[in-house]
């Protein structure tokens, strides 16, 4: 839109200044063959800063990835081991005059955050749907900070404003309390509450491999969300200590937070839309089970033919084997 207020002049030019983070606009600016690049650093601003700043800012970032961004103005390429990268989210934007395809289903997922202080996660709420070829189609992403009633109340505007059929979801911290404060706002939503047994990353295989696929397109401009996706790495875990973005000690490569609620949204979304079962899934979980006992048994059958250690008759814990052991006459007791 920015080239429509460039129409007057013989030479019409702007002015762009960011930080290089490796999204669509910034690499599209780069590729492009009138563009002229000027790169300056925190290193060259240094007469301009405080210098107890300095001193600090380089101590905590010189040498980490988020540094390379920050303070070298380095355009860094995907996060080393992420399931999304940045190419994958570029594949899944539609062309030019795409029309969205008539939806069979439209399901809002959410990663409730169990409070909403200052340092408290986000509330991930994510609309998608999906068409009757089974592609899949993220709509929105409604995700922030909000207090429970607050992200009941989007999350039930997201149903009704998209003709959702579902309301999706996770329960892990909130229980039934979930569910009571959805229906608190509505009564009437269709609700299901899903619960994570799994790891993160082994929940979102799937869906990634769904970009691969080419099966998933973003309706909207979803920088967050993309920005997360891109960053999720196997070391995410939800039990560890909550990371700051501004401090390097606790990022991982891409500087992720270890809580990605809009990407954990948009796994529950389209595991709900398009993720299905292998058939006979129930063959798969007998044997699973088999082999579970039958490594169990045999454990209990190395365990069993040990050799076994008996205490001295006498001593204290011979007596606490046998309480029933009383010392002979003129023997001696221990």
């Amino acid at each position: 839109m920015l080239m429509f207020g460039l129409r007057l002049g013989d030479d019409p030019r702007v002015v762009v200044t960011t930080t290089p983070k490796p999204i669509r606009i910034i690499r599209e600016l780069i590729a492009d063959p009138t563009t002229v690049i000027t790169r300056g650093s925190t290193y060259d601003n240094r007469f301009n800063l405080p210098a107890a700043f300095l001193a600090q800012i380089v101590k905590k970032y010189e040498g980490t990835r988020l540094g390379r961004q920050e303070l070298n103005a380095e355009l860094l390429d995907d996060v080393p081991g992420a399931l999304w990268t940045r190419a994958l989210i570029e594949a899944a934007r539609p062309p030019i005059g795409f029309v969205l395809p008539d939806l069979v289903r439209v399901v809002v997922a959410i990663d409730p955050a169990v409070s909403s202080g200052e340092d408290a996660d986000e509330t991930g709420i994510i609309v998608a749907g999906k068409d009757a070829q089974s592609r899949g189609y993220v709509l929105a992403d409604l995700s922030g900070h909000y207090t429970p009633i607050e992200w009941a109340r989007i999350a039930v505007a997201a149903y009704k404003g998209h003709g959702a059929d579902h309301v999706v979801a996770e329960t892990n911290n909130g229980g039934e309390m979930v569910e009571a404060t959805l229906r608190v706002v509505d009564d009437n939503i269709a609700y299901s509450a899903v619960h994570a047994t799994r790891g993160k990353i082994v929940r979102a295989e799937p869906v990634a491999a769904l970009y691969e696929q080419g099966r998933i397109k973003h309706m909207a401009a979803l920088p967050t969300l993309e920005d997360q996706m891109c960053e999720f790495t196997p070391d995410l875990d939800r039990s560890k200590p909550k990371r700051d973005p501004m401090d390097p000690s606790s990022l991982g490569m891409g500087g992720a937070r270890s809580s990605p609620d809009r990407a954990d949204a948009l796994v529950w979304a389209f595991t709900e839309l398009l993720v299905e079962e292998i058939g006979s899934w129930g063959i798969y979980e007998v044997t699973r089970r088999k082999a579970e006992a039958l490594v169990k048994e045999r454990l209990a059958a190395v365990e069993a033919g040990r050799p076994k250690s008996e205490p001295a008759p006498g001593s204290q814990e011979y007596q606490a084997l046998h309480p029933e052991w009383k010392p002979q006459d003129g023997g001696e007791s221990y």
